[in-house]
């Protein structure tokens, strides 16, 4: 399916019935992210739309603004034209801060969220090395789908290798590795500066061993922190739990509590 704005085309698929669940990959990846998690979630009675945000996946290439606040406006668009109520959101990585965006700005349409890996602060400055690292991989697609493969830090699904080739071929595609260089340039203080503003339940998952953060932990405990939400830690994930460890991940979509006023603070551990 595919959803037209007046600056490009949005892909996403749309399965099941129920509760609506809206599921937005991380920066270079696609929405066959979410291939198993989908079928877990809809067979516990949830709708489930996966998007490929603008760059990405089977959407249009090239856009003029990658910012975080610009796939938020594209996320209101989809969940305006699906009226289909308000929608948990899942979230991975970059696009984690465009769905704080839409829970703060647009409160209505959204009623809860699951932040997987996410990014939405203004991280500390890296080291010379590791700037010139990360330059080399959004400018290299064979380094940038190393890296992506790295981020399976245990498991790797059973079709992790046509994935990979899918993912590689949609990165050669012309204007997707300056998407993703637009992507790691982009600004996340606005996004960062509405975390308090997040009334909606929020669960921030993350891997004992995401590599794309120093402490996994405390990064988790720091953005729950901010949003008054709580934290479920998945025993051997990396940057993708969403991907690697379905099921705990679809456990703990299901555990999140939507009653108003709902205050966790804990952290729960899922053995991987």
């Amino acid at each position: 399916m595919r959803l037209k704005t007046s600056l490009g085309s949005l892909a996403y698929d749309d399965t099941g019935s129920g509760p609506l669940v809206l599921c937005l990959p991380g920066i270079g990846d696609n929405r066959d992210s979410y291939r198993h998690l989908t079928p877990l979630l809809t067979g516990a009675g949830h709708r489930v739309v996966t998007l490929d945000p603008r760059g990405q996946g089977e959407s249009d290439a090239v856009w003029p603004d990658y910012s975080p606040d610009a796939t938020a406006d594209d996320v209101i668009a989809l969940l305006r034209h699906l009226d289909a109520g308000p929608a948990l959101i899942v979230a991975n990585s970059y696009t984690a801060a465009s769905a704080v965006r839409v829970a703060a700005i647009a409160p209505g349409m959204v009623s809860a969220l699951v932040l997987t890996g996410p990014f939405v602060r203004v991280m500390p400055r890296p080291n010379v090395m590791l700037r010139l690292a990360v330059a080399a991989v959004g400018r290299f697609r064979p380094m940038w789908m190393a890296y992506w493969a790295y981020s399976f830090r245990t498991r790797r699904p059973e079709d992790f290798a046509a994935a990979r080739r899918r993912l590689s071929a949609q990165m050669a595609e012309p204007g997707r590795m300056a998407a993703l260089r637009a992507q790691f340039a982009a600004d996340v203080s606005g996004c960062e500066a509405l975390l308090d503003s997040v009334r909606v339940p929020t669960l921030v998952v993350m891997g004992t061993k995401d590599a794309d953060f120093p402490d996994p932990a405390a990064e988790a405990r720091l953005v729950a922190d901010r949003v008054r939400g709580t934290v479920t830690m998945i025993e051997g994930a990396g940057h993708y739990p969403h991907a690697e460890f379905p099921a705990e991940t679809a456990a703990a979509v299901r555990s999140l509590s939507t009653a108003p006023g709902a205050d966790g603070g804990g952290v729960t551990k899922l053995a991987g």
